[in-house]
Protein backbone atom coordinates (compact mmCIF):
# COMPACT_ATOMS: atom_id res chain seq x y z
CA UNK A 1 0.00 0.00 0.00
CA UNK A 2 1.39 3.15 -0.62
CA UNK A 3 1.36 6.28 2.10
CA UNK A 4 -1.11 9.09 2.09
CA UNK A 5 1.76 11.54 0.33
CA UNK A 6 1.83 9.54 -3.05
CA UNK A 7 0.44 11.41 -5.81
CA UNK A 8 0.31 7.99 -8.01
CA UNK A 9 -3.11 7.23 -9.68
CA UNK A 10 -4.35 4.25 -8.06
CA UNK A 11 -5.19 1.24 -10.27
CA UNK A 12 -8.43 -0.10 -11.32
CA UNK A 13 -7.76 -2.95 -8.72
CA UNK A 14 -7.12 -0.75 -5.59
CA UNK A 15 -10.52 1.46 -5.43
CA UNK A 16 -11.42 -0.84 -2.79
CA UNK A 17 -9.10 0.40 -0.85
CA UNK A 18 -10.82 3.80 -0.34
CA UNK A 19 -14.70 2.41 -0.39
CA UNK A 20 -15.87 2.21 3.48
CA UNK A 21 -17.40 -0.42 4.93
CA UNK A 22 -21.36 -0.37 5.66
CA UNK A 23 -22.44 -0.74 9.16
CA UNK A 24 -24.13 -3.31 10.82
CA UNK A 25 -27.04 -1.31 11.15
CA UNK A 26 -26.81 -0.05 7.64
CA UNK A 27 -26.53 -3.98 6.19
CA UNK A 28 -29.45 -5.12 8.57
CA UNK A 29 -32.02 -2.12 6.76
CA UNK A 30 -30.72 -3.40 3.83
CA UNK A 31 -32.15 -6.83 4.01
CA UNK A 32 -34.96 -6.30 6.24
CA UNK A 33 -37.84 -6.69 3.78
CA UNK A 34 -40.70 -5.12 6.56
CA UNK A 35 -38.04 -2.00 5.92
CA UNK A 36 -37.74 -2.18 2.26
CA UNK A 37 -41.71 -2.39 1.35
CA UNK A 38 -42.03 0.97 4.04
CA UNK A 39 -39.61 2.79 1.76
CA UNK A 40 -41.38 1.35 -1.67
CA UNK A 41 -44.65 2.97 -0.59
CA UNK A 42 -43.03 6.20 0.79
CA UNK A 43 -41.33 6.36 -2.53
CA UNK A 44 -44.40 5.37 -4.37
CA UNK A 45 -46.37 8.28 -2.82
CA UNK A 46 -44.02 10.52 -3.48
CA UNK A 47 -43.66 10.25 -7.36
CA UNK A 48 -47.73 9.98 -7.05
CA UNK A 49 -47.88 13.68 -5.57
CA UNK A 50 -45.73 15.16 -8.35
CA UNK A 51 -47.33 13.53 -11.06
CA UNK A 52 -50.54 14.66 -9.85
CA UNK A 53 -49.19 18.37 -9.46
CA UNK A 54 -47.98 17.83 -13.15
CA UNK A 55 -51.62 16.59 -14.56
CA UNK A 56 -53.44 19.55 -12.16
CA UNK A 57 -51.49 22.90 -12.43
CA UNK A 58 -52.24 25.82 -9.92
CA UNK A 59 -54.30 28.47 -11.63
CA UNK A 60 -53.15 31.73 -10.73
Amino acid sequence: MTSPKSTRPMGRDEHWLTVTKPTATTRFFRTFLPWQFIRFIIINVKMVRIIAMGHHPKRS
